[in-house]
Parts: C-alpha cells; structure tokens; sequence
C-alpha cells in the first residue's frame, strides 16, 4: 500500500540542499511512498521587498501583509521557488507539479486573530483534498506554495509556511509530517551544552515556548506541528535536510533530529 507524508521546507533550506537530497525524493517516489511537499520562503520575499524599496515587519513570527507585500508574497513563492523546487526534482528524475493554495481554491482561507495587526495573513480552514489526490493519481508529487484564498475567491492570503503544512497534514490525514530545515532539531541547553532534544510532547514544547527556550520563527513551526497531531497523524519530525538519505531514514524509523509526540 502507497505511505504518504508530508514535508515542508523553507525556500532558502531547500536551495542549499544538495542533489543527494532529491535523489533520495527520487528514490521514494519509485518505492511507491508518495511525498506532498509544502514549501517556504520567507529569505527570498524578504530580499525581493528590499530590492523594490518595500518595507516589511514581523509581528510574532508572521510578516505583516498588505496588497503590494502580498503581491511580492505570491511572485516569489508561487513563481520563482515553487517552480525551482519542481526543477529540482525534476533533474533527479522524479515527477513533481507544482500549485499554490490558490489553485482550485485548494486551500480555503480566513484572516488570523490579530488580523488587525498583521494584515493579509491567514490561517487555513478546508483543503481541497481532491486536487491533491488527483496530483498523487496522475504519478506526481504535489508542491504546494503557502497562499490561500477566501471561500468566496475574491481575497488571497499570505500564510505562515509551518502552518499551511499542518493543515495538509491534518486533511490528509498522513501519518506522518517531517520539517526539513537546517537546523538538527529542537536544541535545549543541557549541563551548559547545546543538544538536540531526541522526542519531546506538545506540554513541554508549551513549557519551552513560556520559559523562552522556544522562541521568535521557531513558535510557528512548532505550533503547526502540534496543530497537525491529530486524528491519524502521529508525530511531526523536524531534521536537518543536509542529513544524508535523511528522509529515507526518518520514513523507516531511524533516530534523526527531534520527534514531537502528543503525550
């Protein structure tokens, strides 16, 4: 029977990972496992708004968006990163197609709770389900860029990469999510020492978010991580893409980077 899971990766991770990286992808889609890549870029916008004089700001880890940050939003991540990542994978031999939320209303869209403070950012409330399983029929492996839409199709939001990637998740109902990022894992100072903690649950993330252990772009991965534990969906692994065949062995059990857990 086909495994699938879902992966998300930031847009700047994902360009520095080496070729070994997509030739694993490459491997797991011929072994019948069926990826649904989420991807970021939060570096990319940032650089794009700053080369057309457009400031931005964060706001608890999401970037304040209005119309014209917004629209370098989609240009960067529906256009430049999400067709690069799809290139990539490509010329290791694997077949990718790549969307944004947009597409087919795929993933439904509301303002988040202090949309008054950020602006055009959204928290995902349906997927399309559909779509993705028509990708996954026809032999593909979704690439999905984080912007919604609203139910009525008239307003696109910017949303958190982590976020959008628990959602799937949660709609696929996959097993299993994986983070790639370039960090090894979720890092805890023990006896002084800087470690990478092998399993923690959802309480002690909350415990490390309240003591500042957790803190700044770190709270929303590991939010939408525990938002995506549920129903089917068991644990959220986050590794460090760099990792050789880390995907491979993260699928198969392997002790790699940190595993969130609900108890």
């Amino acid at each position: 029977m086909n495994t699938r899971f879902v992966m998300k990766c930031g847009g700047s991770t994902l360009a520095a990972l080496p070729d070994a990286f997509f030739e694993d992808l490459r491997r797991l889609q011929a072994d019948g496992m069926i990826p649904v890549i989420v991807h970021g870029g939060g570096p990319a916008i940032s650089e794009t708004l700053t080369k057309l004089g457009i400031e931005t700001e964060f706001v608890g880890g999401l970037r304040k968006t209005n119309d014209a940050v917004l629209d370098v939003v989609e240009m960067v991540l529906a256009g430049q990163i999400n067709k690069e990542i799809v290139r990539k994978i490509g010329k290791s031999g694997a077949k990718a197609l790549g969307l944004s939320g947009v597409d087919g209303g795929l993933m439904q869209t509301v303002p988040v709770s202090n949309a008054a403070e950020v602006g055009f950012v959204g928290d995902v409330v349906g997927i399309r389900a559909e779509i993705i399983e028509g990708i996954i029929n026809m032999g593909y492996m979704p690439v999905i860029a984080p912007i919604g839409i609203s139910a009525d199709g008239t307003q696109r939001f910017n949303i958190n990469a982590d976020t959008a990637a628990g959602a799937v998740a949660s709609h696929l109902g996959v097993a299993q999510m994986i983070v790639v990022t370039d960090v090894p894992g979720i890092m805890k100072k023990i006896n002084g020492e800087l470690e990478v903690l092998p399993k923690i649950t959802v309480a002690e993330i909350e415990e490390m978010i309240t003591t500042g252990e957790i803190y700044g772009g770190m709270i929303p991965k590991v939010r939408a991580a525990m938002q995506c534990i549920q129903g089917v969906v068991k644990e959220v692994v986050i590794v460090n893409g760099t990792e050789p065949n880390v995907l491979s062995r993260t699928l198969h059990g392997e002790a790699i980077g940190t595993r969130i857990v609900t108890a």
